[in-house]
Parts: C-alpha cells; sequence; structure tokens
C-alpha cells in the first residue's frame, strides 16, 4: 500500500508540474499581475508603461516620396501592433498622396506590390510645421513650444517607453527637415538628455535612416540616459533607396520614383515577419543589419549601426512597436528575407527619379524640355558646390593639402566636430555666398566641421567663401524637387 500510495504521490506531482507548465504557456493578463507566453514571463501592462511613438520624414516633394511612405508605413505597423494613435505623433510635409505625379491620387504604398500606408495616418506636423523646434518640443512633451499640427506632444511618465523612427536625407552631423534648419546633433542629443533629466521614459528606442546617420551619434551619444539608437549607415556612407523603376522587384509601371529605404524596409519587412514577443532587440538589429549590407555587399549596401545604451537590447520588440496577434505563430527568425536588393545612393535618387519623368515624357517635347532644363540646373548646381567647397580648401590650405584637409576623417568614437556652433555658422557664412548646400550638399559638413576643427578664423572662412563664389548670386538658384511637376 505504501508503495502504491508513493507511485501515485509520484504521478500526481508530475501531473501537478505539466499542469503549471500548461498554465505558463497561455497568456493571462489579470489585475496586472505576470504575464505567462510559451513559458516566457512578459511583463504585465503596469510594468510595460505606456507605449509612445514619434515618426518622422524629414522630406519633401514627389521625388523623395519614399521618406513619407518609409514613415506611413511604420504608423501602420505600429498601430496592428497596438499602440494607440493618441500616442503615436507623426511627422511629414504630405505632399505626396496628392501630389499631381502620384498614379494613384490619395495612395501611398512602400512595397511593389504593397497595400495603401496613407490611409489614416494622423496630420499632426505637416507642411511648414515639419520643424526641428516643433519635433523637439514633441519629444519634451512642450505644449507651449510646439507651433501649429495638432499640439500633439510625448506626454510620457519614468515607466513609458518611446520609439522615434526618422527617415530622410542627411549628412556629417545633421539630418534634414523639409522647412530649415537642419537638426543638428549636438542639438538633438541636449534634448534626450534633458528629457532623461525630466524622468519622462523608462528606455528609448531610436531608428535613423539617413547618410551619414552614423556621424549623428558617434562620439557623443551617452551610455547612461537609457536610450538605444540604431542608423542606417556609418558616420561617412550613404543609405540607399530600393524599389526604384527599373530594379527588381520593380513598383508598379506607371510609378516613376523609388518606393522605400534600404534600412527602413528591412527592419519593417523584419517586423512584420516576425513575433515580436519573441523577437529581441538585438535579432532584429542582427537582421537588418544583414540586409541592409546586402549581405555584405557594401557598394549596394551600408554599415547598420549602434550607438548608446545596449544593456536592454535583450528586451522583446513588442515592448516598442507592439504586437500583431497576425504573427503570433511566427518563430524568432521565420520569413527572414535572404534576396539581394538593387538600390540607389540616396543622394542619387533625385537625378533617378528626375531621369525617369524625362523616360516617360518622350512624347511630350515642351515637358521633355522643361525636364532637361531642371536636370541641368541640378547638376550644375551641385558642380558648384563641388567645386566651391574644393576651392574654399585651396584657398585656407593650399592646393597640395587642401582636399586633404577637407576630407579628412577623425578616428573612430571622436565626434565629428568640436565646436558645433562653429559648424553652424560656417554652413550660414557659405549658404550666405555660395546658395543652399541641398540635400545633395550636406555631404560637405563634414569638410565644414574639419575647418571648424582647425580653428580657422571667422574672417578667413568668410574671405574665402566670397573669393570661392564670387560672382555667384547666392539667391538665384532656387530649383526645388517639390517644384516639380506633372
Amino acid at each position: 500500500m505504501a508503495v502504491y500510495n508513493r507511485f501515485n504521490l509520484g504521478n500526481n506531482l508530475k501531473y501537478a508540474l505539466l499542469f503549471a507548465l500548461i498554465l505558463q504557456s497561455i497568456a493571462v493578463i489579470v489585475g496586472g499581475r505576470a504575464v505567462w507566453e510559451s513559458g516566457i514571463r512578459l511583463p504585465s501592462e503596469k510594468e510595460v508603461g505606456t507605449q509612445w511613438a514619434i515618426l518622422v520624414a524629414g522630406s519633401s516633394g514627389y521625388g523623395n516620396y519614399r521618406h513619407q511612405a518609409d514613415a506611413c508605413h511604420a504608423y501602420q505597423l505600429l498601430r496592428k501592433g497596438g499602440l494607440k494613435e493618441e500616442n503615436i505623433v507623426v511627422f511629414m510635409y504630405d505632399d505626396i498622396a496628392s501630389h499631381p505625379l502620384n498614379p494613384r491620387p490619395g495612395v501611398i504604398i512602400n512595397h511593389p506590390q504593397g497595400q495603401d500606408v496613407y490611409a489614416g495616418v494622423p496630420k499632426d506636423y505637416t507642411g511648414e510645421n515639419v520643424t526641428t523646434a516643433n519635433l523637439y518640443a514633441v519629444i519634451l512633451g512642450d505644449k507651449s513650444k510646439v507651433k501649429g499640427g495638432s499640439g500633439k506632444v510625448v506626454d510620457s511618465k519614468p515607466n513609458d517607453r518611446i520609439f522615434i523612427y526618422y527617415s530622410d536625407h542627411g549628412g556629417p552631423g545633421v539630418l534634414g527637415m523639409p522647412n530649415l534648419p537642419y537638426l543638428y546633433a549636438m542639438d538633438f542629443i541636449e534634448v534626450l538628455k534633458k528629457k532623461h533629466a525630466s524622468g519622462g521614459y523608462k528606455e528609448m528606442v531610436i531608428y535613423v535612416e539617413a547618410c551619414e546617420s552614423g556621424s549623428v551619434f558617434e562620439g557623443i551619444m551617452p551610455k547612461d540616459i537609457n536610450v538605444y539608437v540604431t542608423t542606417a549607415s556609418n558616420a561617412q556612407e550613404s543609405s540607399f533607396g530600393t524599389y526604384c523603376p527599373g530594379m527588381d522587384p520593380p513598383p508598379p509601371p506607371e510609378y516613376i520614383t523609388c518606393l522605400g529605404d534600404l534600412y527602413s524596409v528591412a527592419w519593417m519587412e523584419d517586423s512584420e515577419t516576425h513575433n515580436l514577443k519573441r523577437e529581441t532587440i538585438e535579432q532584429q538589429y542582427q537582421s537588418v543589419k544583414s540586409r541592409t549590407s546586402n549581405f555584405n555587399n557594401y557598394a549596394l549596401g551600408s554599415h547598420v549601426m549602434k550607438y548608446g545604451d545596449t544593456n536592454f537590447t535583450s528586451e522583446k520588440l513588442y515592448l516598442y512597436q507592439g504586437f500583431d496577434p497576425a504573427t503570433v505563430n511566427f518563430p524568432p527568425h521565420n520569413g527572414r528575407l535572404q534576396t539581394q536588393m538593387e538600390v540607389v545612393n540616396q543622394r542619387d535618387a533625385e537625378l533617378y527619379f528626375m531621369w525617369q519623368m524625362y523616360k516617360k515624357s518622350e512624347d511630350e517635347q515642351e515637358k521633355k524640355s522643361n525636364i532637361l532644363k531642371q536636370i541641368t540646373e541640378t547638376v550644375k548646381h551641385r558642380n558648384h558646390l563641388d567645386g566651391s567647397v574644393a576651392l574654399i580648401g585651396t584657398i585656407l590650405y593650399g592646393p597640395e593639402k587642401g582636399s586633404s584637409v577637407l576630407n579628412s576623417v577623425r578616428a573612430p568614437g571622436l565626434p565629428l566636430v568640436d565646436d558645433w556652433a562653429c559648424l553652424k555658422s560656417m554652413v550660414r557664412v557659405f549658404e550666405s555666398h555660395c546658395g543652399s548646400l541641398t540635400q545633395y550638399g550636406m555631404k560637405h559638413m563634414r569638410a565644414f566641421a574639419n575647418i571648424c576643427n582647425a580653428a580657422i578664423s571667422r574672417t578667413a572662412k568668410e574671405e574665402a567663401c566670397v573669393a570661392a563664389c564670387d560672382g555667384y548670386d547666392a539667391g538665384e538658384w532656387h530649383a526645388s524637387i517639390t517644384g516639380y511637376s506633372a
């Protein structure tokens, strides 16, 4: 009898343990208690706090279609993940969906076979209200500093998490905005520090799509303010557009512009094909890093980087991007796309777009001539910018050293420039004499930074700019991609 009882007792313990494991595999949320899913303890609603997001498309014009398509796609992904509209703030110029060149009025797509990502996207900050000042006010939750727009800000609390995604052109130390001034690296970092000092969040994750985006954080991003950052490129290279006409896969034949950016579609398509309650921040970083490099083909890809606090990258992505129940059966690496992507350099995408317009206008001679004129003016201004910067280097350092000084790269871990106020001043001086840098000319920010690092006097800098651009009307060149018409 004793043996029989011991046997039953042993079986009962086994059944009890099995029953406990079954309970743990079922997601249960009761009164804020711990949640278990497939044996993994997930934080309760109380522990997670509120999830906030800021989505920024920092450009304008139909030729930059891809940036607003990226931001709209990100919005749809987060909403499917359960983030509330009231907790997502969207910045976009909003001139794409209704643009005369858009073959599907009122519709924006981010993939050749993609669905509309524009429907339902809130117009929090559009047109002239897409500014760095408004972005900083939104991050800080300061409604008194917001000008125009919906007035929505990130009114976050100490236990909340924040996700920021930015897509646009960039240059060493700067990110573009459709309304000047640019977003300068040190200003942005100071805003993040201020947000941290206010106790306004638990942790923050930032994804940045832009050329030289690593330079915005290299050497200046703190590791002790609970902010983790990934960038599409390192401090010295371009990022890339994709899903462009003539590529494989191509956009629908009626489209003449790129639909997305390589890094951006990499992270979003990764999120859409994974269970984000299982995939970690680090796992997504590794997957996106591989795809954005075009699987180690850096002639057609870039180095995805990470900065800041990496101590919480083992956290699950759903804490920042939410969880779409449709992905519940996706294991961590299900659906990883292994196909190489065809791409175009971000800075060449503008000319690529105009060339597509030119090809489409074969039977309309007047329109064709106007587009050709726009291409010619754009290339001439690019040549003017490149030549002017090179000449400034020659004037300041001589013909033998000018190029090497302006193009020198500081050691890894050092910031782009020591005096950020000097960098801003140098840009103002250059543009006042030589014209707008444009999204192309932002690449010369490194040259300006090196001039500042060499402690060249303001008088000498101004004299060099005047000499290099003598006779050039800085206000003459107004060609902008927003001005292209159908």
